[in-house]
């Protein structure tokens, strides 16, 4: 199992509403997880726009409140909770959401810590595991899959239970591969028209005010 980071951006972009919520429970259908378990989600965060943010502060009485961070008191399990904050960077204001595990007191301002850090480093700061997780967020589900899940033979037994996209093969057409094992090159050429993607879908789903 690929040990996770401590903090992780998960979307490459500005989540959409309808993004938001499908993040919230990204880990429910991947094998080998327990459902009611929140660990795989500890850690993860992503951006928002304005209105999700207030949205989600206006839906459950907050766990927490101070300036600019609030804490969701529906837990996602355990004491692992959405956390949203409010952060001005380079002098613009943006939201982000994140799971912060309340066993640590300080995970939140941990969270907001390494959200500042990454969005303020170089211009292409995404470790290789968070463009792997961009690209299989964005990836339509009719060219992503799970290895073993249709065809065991298909795959190593050690390989079953991996996610798997389509890539171009070469003289072999479109083919399965790993996402764990896709190129640098394959996950470069996929990162311009994923950035694009998501963009226009934060657009189209901006705040009108």
């Amino acid at each position: 199992m690929t040990a996770h980071l401590p903090f992780r951006k998960v979307l490459d972009g500005v989540a959409t509403r309808e993004q938001m919520f499908q993040l919230f429970s990204r880990h429910k259908d991947t094998p080998g997880i327990d459902p009611l378990s929140g660990t795989p989600y500890s850690g993860e965060w992503f951006e928002i726009a304005a209105a999700q943010y207030h949205f989600m502060l206006g839906l459950l009485p907050p766990l927490f409140q101070r300036t600019g961070m609030f804490g969701i008191s529906e837990f996602k399990a355990g004491k692992i909770t959405s956390v949203f904050l409010a952060i001005r960077i380079r002098g613009r204001e943006r939201w982000f959401h994140g799971f912060c595990d309340l066993t640590d007191r300080q995970s939140p301002d941990k969270m907001r810590a390494a959200i500042i850090a990454h969005e303020t480093g170089a211009s292409d700061s995404m470790t290789r595991a968070e463009k792997l997780e961009a690209i299989w967020n964005a990836t339509h589900p009719d060219f992503k899959g799970i290895a073993g899940e249709i065809d065991p033979a298909a795959w190593p037994a050690e390989h079953h239970g991996k996610r798997t996209v389509l890539v171009d093969g070469g003289p072999d057409g479109t083919i399965l591969k790993l996402l764990e094992d896709l190129s640098d090159d394959e996950i470069d050429s996929r990162m311009p028209a994923i950035r694009s993607y998501t963009k226009r879908r934060g657009s189209n789903d901006a705040d009108p005010s």
